[in-house]
């Protein structure tokens, strides 16, 4: 999954969609145009605009990440650990960064890969 394709499916496909199971790709690629976009947001608008921003960025932020622990094999309500400093980000980012379970779990089985776009011979993706 790329940049756009995650942002996509995050932004338009599974906007408050908590249930299922998301990939590595989609759920990094999502955080960094959050990150960017926040970043943005803050160098250009003014600071109540980059709360609202950050307000519609945060529901499929979370069900991305209740995805993506779900991937794994956890609830997604241990998204709470954000809450702790530290100790909490520590251990959400190791488990976020953790390869999928390769088959299915509790939570549904492993997202299918999606194909990659048509191309000319030779030419690389």
């Amino acid at each position: 999954m790329d940049f756009t394709t995650s942002v996509k499916t995050c932004l338009l496909e599974k906007y408050a969609q908590f249930e299922g199971r998301a990939t590595r790709p989609e759920f990094w690629w999502f955080a960094l145009f959050c990150l960017i976009v926040g970043v943005v947001a803050d160098v250009v608008f003014r600071h109540w605009v980059v709360l609202l921003i950050n307000l519609a960025l945060l529901v499929p932020s979370l069900s991305v990440g209740a995805r993506r622990l779900h991937d794994i094999g956890k609830t997604g309500w241990l998204q709470l650990l954000w809450l702790i400093p530290v100790i909490g980000w520590a251990i959400l980012i190791y488990w976020l960064a953790q390869p999928g379970q390769p088959d299915a779990n509790q939570h549904g089985v492993p997202p299918a890969p999606r194909a990659l776009p048509d191309m000319a011979p030779g030419q690389q993706p």
